[in-house]
C-alpha cells in the first residue's frame, strides 16, 4: 500500500501522497534536462534563454539537449521518468503532429503534463501592393468576387502560415490557390515579386517590407493586438469574427510527474520568463512571453487542437 501523509489544519484534513512530499523536499538533487528541437531553431533559442535563470533558482545545472527529427523530442520526453528531471520545450507541433501524421508515438494529452506556455507569436496578413484590398473586409470581398483567382504562398503543409491561411479561407467562405514553398523565405520572395498576392508572414519578416511599402499589412492573427505589429487590428476585429491563430511554445513534463514538483516548476519558470530582460530578448526574437497555470495552458492547447485539427482534416494536410 502506498503511504500517505495526513495534514490537518483549520479543521480540514488533506491527504497528500508521501512520495510527493519526499520528492518535493529533495528536488532537484541533480541536473535538469530541457529537450529542445534542432540547434539554432526557435525552441533551442527559448530553451537557452530559460535554462540559466532556472538553474539559478533551482540550484542545479539545467542542460539543453537538442534532438531534431519528426516527433523525436516529444517521444523522448513522453517516455522519460516522471521525476521532474526531463522537460520538453516545444511548440504547436507537439499537439498538431498527431493530426498531420499516422502512427505518432505519443499522445499530447495522455503522455504529457503541460507546465506553462512560454511564448506566442502571431502571423501578419500581408498583400502585394498591387492588390486593391486595403482591409480584411476588402480582401474577403475581392476573393468572393474572384473565386480561385487569388494565390497565397506559405511554407510546407501543416506549418503555422499554411494553416493560418486555410483557417482564413474556411471561416471567410472563400477559395484561394495555395502555392507551397520549402520554407518561409522563398514564400516571402514570391510575394515580393508579385508571383502570389498574399501570405501570412511572421512579424519580423514582414516589418521591413511593410515599412518600405513593398508589402501592405492588413491585420494580425492573434486574438488581441500586439506590439509585434503595432497599429494593426486583429483579423477577428477587422472582418472575420472568431478568427485566431498563432505560433505558441510551452514546457512539458512527462505525465504523472508529482504535483508538488510540477507546481514548483511552474512557479520558477513563470518567474524566470517574466523578468524584463527575458521579455526584451523574446520580443527581439519576434515573440512575446506568455505564462499561465497548467490548467490554463491545457485549455488553450485543447482549443487549438479542436480548431486547427478540423482545418487539417478539411484541407487534406494529413500525410
Amino acid at each position: 500500500m502506498r503511504l500517505r501523509l495526513l495534514v490537518v489544519g483549520l479543521g480540514i484534513g488533506l491527504t497528500i501522497p508521501l512520495a510527493d512530499v519526499v520528492r518535493a523536499d529533495t528536488y532537484p538533487s541533480k541536473p535538469i534536462r530541457i529537450v529542445a528541437g534542432e540547434a539554432g531553431g526557435s525552441t533551442d533559442f527559448m530553451s537557452r534563454l530559460v535554462a540559466p535563470g532556472l538553474a539559478a533558482s533551482m540550484g542545479q545545472p539545467v542542460i539543453v539537449q537538442n534532438r531534431g527529427g519528426n516527433g523525436l523530442p516529444q517521444s523522448l520526453v513522453a517516455n522519460a521518468s516522471p521525476d521532474g528531471y526531463t522537460l520538453l520545450l516545444n511548440g504547436s507541433p507537439v499537439w498538431l503532429l498527431p493530426f498531420l501524421q499516422d502512427k505518432v508515438a505519443y499522445d499530447p494529452i495522455r503522455d504529457f503534463f503541460v507546465i506553462t506556455l512560454t511564448s506566442s507569436s502571431p502571423n501578419v496578413l500581408v498583400v502585394h501592393p498591387s492588390m486593391p484590398a486595403t482591409s480584411v473586409k476588402d480582401l474577403i470581398a475581392l476573393a468572393k468576387a474572384k473565386p480561385g483567382q487569388l494565390n497565397y504562398s506559405s511554407s510546407p503543409a501543416g506549418s503555422t502560415p499554411h494553416l493560418a491561411a486555410e483557417l482564413f479561407k474556411s471561416m471567410a467562405g472563400i477559395k484561394m490557390l495555395w502555392v507551397p514553398y520549402k520554407s518561409a523565405s522563398p514564400a516571402l520572395v514570391a510575394l515580393l515579386g508579385g508571383e502570389v498576392q498574399l501570405m501570412f508572414a511572421t512579424p519580423l519578416s514582414a516589418a521591413p517590407h511593410v515599412k518600405t511599402s513593398r508589402l501592405r499589412a492588413l491585420a494580425v492573427t492573434s486574438p488581441e493586438p500586439t506590439a509585434l505589429a503595432p497599429g494593426l487590428p486583429t483579423v477577428a476585429s477587422a472582418g472575420l469574427p472568431g478568427y485566431e491563430t498563432r505560433s505558441m511554445q510551452a514546457i512539458w513534463a512527462p505525465a504523472k510527474t508529482p504535483s508538488a514538483i510540477s507546481r514548483r516548476l511552474n512557479e520558477e519558470i513563470v518567474r524566470v520568463l517574466n523578468q524584463p530582460e527575458m521579455k526584451r530578448k523574446v520580443f527581439e526574437f519576434g515573440s512575446e512571453v506568455v505564462t499561465c497555470s497548467p490548467a490554463e495552458a491545457l485549455s488553450i492547447i485543447k482549443a487549438d487542437m479542436a480548431r486547427m485539427g478540423k482545418v487539417i482534416r478539411d484541407t487534406g494536410a494529413h500525410e
